[in-house]
């Protein structure tokens, strides 16, 4: 049986007929609900083909449907947080035929961008940016006289970051900037979402006493003339005014509307016409769901939240159903090691910003459920928590993407380095990712941690030394960090038993001659295949910081030309670092360092972007001939 099967409608093949918002804006309303059905089925149909995000598209297919009839776009700016929510939207502006390349090298990109498309006013991926940023536009046009709109749409889950607050703050300040925030309610972020808002808005939205009473009013009033039917709906307004979210948002100065259900064009489209003529901030909650018209991301929003390509009518393969013989992957040797890590010190506690699945957690959070802390969308506050429970004693473990940690780099130096306190971060998606493209790369982490003191880095190689330097900066008496890449390594299975791995230490996994590779983590692989090639030396530096001195001078004493691999921004990163090592030491060998280029890799395939950075065997191989003359 389908899973899902398009009503009957008046008009076949709508869809095609939309080139640009202004031939959605031509339809009649009464059109819109079969677009909206034919809209969807193509995005289920288009992701299970290329993977992307689902869940999270489709329940925005009205509201991007609504929102692009009734603002003038691009003239009207709207600003998608997180942007992982556009696909309706990139169909709707031009982009339907494009679709089959989306998050392809060199094909579309999964988030808005700028540079793809004039409807992507504001390039977006990390979350909780979209209010700043139509606060800006919105602020702009007033200050140039535009009568022109700005839309921020962001999801519950973004809502608890701090800084859509403090965008919140500053924009009911402003009383004359036409800003709209669309509040997109579907009691979901990636991760379920945590935080005493999220369980007050879903507490009174969902309440007994609220909806109950709403009931019955209304059976009360059936038979009673219009006009006293209007003065209790105007009534409702105001008792529900005191109760409903809405009190909060008026206090930063919003006119608050809503909630009302983001899937009913009925309503949706003559209440933004009418928000369009309001001044002033405007904030209007919608209730939508995720996965809406596909019965199993309904069911399952998580596991359709970020899919690969998967067949459709079946659904993804779970459980037995699914794939196996894979190999494991970093972030499986994180999740284990953390449960093992938790049995033996009950000092150990696990945060992460909202990034349960992806970073390995469901099975620490399940088995230690007092020590697991899911913060929400709020990387600064997660840190300088972890910052506070190291103070008392507790040993914490923060799991965070490379990317996101960008976000908190203030409260890394200054409430964990700088008092030498003992938090470790497990930086996983370190190095380039592939299909999420620039936004998610972990590419300056390296260049950024580098630098500050106190801080001890590791770069395992393999997924067996990830366990064991796992074990190591967990043991040791400082700020500590891991970094390893997305997916699987080397293939070596991690050994059971944890060992303490001397800290600043490398070693040499191959003994060569006329030229040495320095490798820093994921790059082991691709320097000894090139090692073999040109009968050099590889080795496993390990750590970056503290770096292996002694090491480093042995190799320069012994080889013509030191070559240094890393996943990471060539500028300021592991190289340099050797590079600074032998301008101390008087050192007159050459080194190469290769790493990634000075300019923002886009999204692919991870060997296609690797081979496009130079970091692949063949590109590693052709550099090291140029700069150093090695016949092959």
């Amino acid at each position: 049986m389908p899973l899902s099967t398009p009503p009957a409608r008046s008009r076949a093949h709508l869809l095609e007929s939309i080139g640009s918002p202004a031939d959605l804006r031509k339809l009649d309303t009464g059109d819109l609900p079969a677009l909206a059905d034919e809209l969807r089925n193509f995005l289920i149909d288009s992701v299970s083909r290329t993977g992307g995000h689902l869940s999270s598209n489709l329940g925005t297919v009205e509201l991007t449907i609504a929102l692009h009839y009734v603002f003038n776009t691009p003239e009207d700016r709207i600003v998608w947080d997180v942007g992982h929510q556009t696909y309706a939207h990139k169909v709707l502006t031009g982009r339907r035929d494009a679709m089959a390349s989306l998050r392809q090298y060199r094909g579309l990109s999964g988030f808005p961008k700028r540079s793809e498309s004039h409807f992507d006013t504001f390039g977006t991926a990390h979350s909780s940016t979209s209010i700043s940023a139509a606060l800006g536009m919105a602020e702009a046009a007033r200050l140039r006289g535009e009568d022109r709109r700005a839309i921020a749409v962001i999801g519950d889950g973004a809502m608890t970051a701090g800084m859509a607050f403090e965008a919140l703050n500053n924009a009911g300040d402003i009383h004359d900037t036409n800003l709209l925030v669309i509040l997109n309610d579907n009691e979901m972020s990636i991760s379920p979402p945590v935080g005493a808002l999220n369980k007050h808005l879903s507490r009174l939205l969902s309440g007994r006493l609220y909806n109950g009473a709403r009931q019955i009013g209304k059976r009360v009033l059936e038979n009673l003339p219009p006009p006293v039917i209007e003065l209790a709906r105007r009534t409702e307004e105001h008792v529900k005014g005191m109760v409903m979210p809405g009190t909060m948002f008026e206090e930063f100065g919003f006119n608050y509307i809503g909630p009302i259900d983001g899937h009913d064009l009925e309503s949706l489209i003559p209440t933004l016409q009418n928000l369009r003529t309001l001044k002033g901030p405007q904030f209007l909650h919608v209730i939508t769901r995720k996965g809406q018209g596909y019965k199993l991301a309904e069911a399952d929003p998580i596991l359709y939240h970020g899919v690969s390509k998967f067949d459709h009518a079946a659904g993804i393969a779970t459980g037995k159903d699914a794939k196996g013989g894979g190999k494991l992957t970093y972030t499986q040797v994180f999740g284990d090691w953390l449960c093992d890590m938790a049995a033996l010190d009950k000092r150990l506690v696990a945060i992460t910003p909202a990034m349960r699945e992806g970073s390995g957690m469901v099975r620490f959070a399940h088995e230690y459920p007092d020590r697991y802390y899911d913060v929400g969308i709020a990387e600064q506050h997660a840190l300088t928590f972890a910052a506070g429970l190291a103070c008392e004693g507790l040993k914490p473990v923060v799991a965070i993407y490379s990317t996101f940690l960008q976000r908190a780099y203030d409260q890394l130096i200054h409430d964990i380095a700088l008092q030498n306190l003992p938090v470790m971060m497990a930086i996983d998606r370190a190095g380039l990712v592939g299909a999420d493209g620039a936004t998610h790369h972990g590419a300056f982490d390296l260049s950024f941690l580098t630098c500050i003191p106190n801080l001890t880095i590791f770069c395992p190689a393999d997924e067996d030394e990830c366990r064991q330097m796992l074990y190591t900066a967990y043991r040791h008496d400082g700020p500590t960090a891991v970094r390893y890449p997305r997916g699987s390594g080397l293939g070596i299975e991690p050994a059971r038993m944890m060992n303490e791995l001397p800290i600043g230490k490398g070693e040499i996994r191959r003994h060569g001659k006329g030229c040495a590779l320095l490798s820093f983590g994921s790059m082991l692989g691709t320097a000894l295949q090139v090692g073999e090639e040109l009968d050099g030396t590889v080795a496993n530096m390990r750590f970056v910081k503290p770096i292996d001195r002694e090491l480093i001078l042995q190799l320069a004493a012994g080889h013509e030309l030191l070559v240094t691999l890393e996943e990471n921004a060539t500028i300021s990163g592991a190289g340099s670092e050797v590079a600074r090592v032998l301008h101390e030491a008087g050192s007159p060998v050459r080194v190469l360092q290769l790493g990634l280029p000075d300019r923002f890799v886009d999204h692919g395939d991870q060997a296609q972007l690797l081979a496009e950075s130079g970091l692949d065997a063949a590109s590693v191989l052709d550099r090291i001939k140029k700069a150093y003359q090695v016949n092959s």
